[in-house]
């Protein structure tokens, strides 16, 4: 089995920054890739950003790129999401997802586990 944690979510203001950590942990020997998804109240879960398991590959969804940035540290199984230049557009819940494949992906149906999810708010 393996687990996701999510954590460094918070309500900020406009312009502010935050960074999301992903700690992955359990039964998982292969390499994974990962990635971040969001979803808002009302809204359907949307792809946000996706990293290979070297890192070297990234790929952001159009609303982020610029602003987010996805990083990962395989020596301590933690993935991260940092997010700079916040909009009240940008508020949901953030998850993560592994993939157990070398490459990450924007469609959600092809990762393996998830984790349960850290909100972001972002208002005035």
């Amino acid at each position: 089995q393996v687990h996701l944690v999510e954590s460094g979510g918070g309500s900020v203001q406009p312009g502010g920054s935050l960074k999301l950590s992903c700690a992955v942990s359990g039964d998982i020997n292969d390499n994974y890739a990962l990635g971040w998804f969001r979803q808002a109240p009302g809204k359907e879960r949307e792809f946000v950003a996706t990293i290979s398991w070297s890192g070297r590959s990234t790929h952001y969804a159009a609303s982020v790129k610029g602003r987010f940035t996805i990083s990962r540290d395989n020596a301590k199984n933690t993935g991260y999401l940092e997010i700079n230049s916040l909009r009240p557009e940008d508020t949901a819940t953030y998850y993560c997802a592994v993939r157990l494949h070398y490459s990450g992906s924007d469609d959600a149906n092809l990762f393996d586990y998830w984790g349960q999810g850290t909100q972001v708010t972002v208002s005035s």
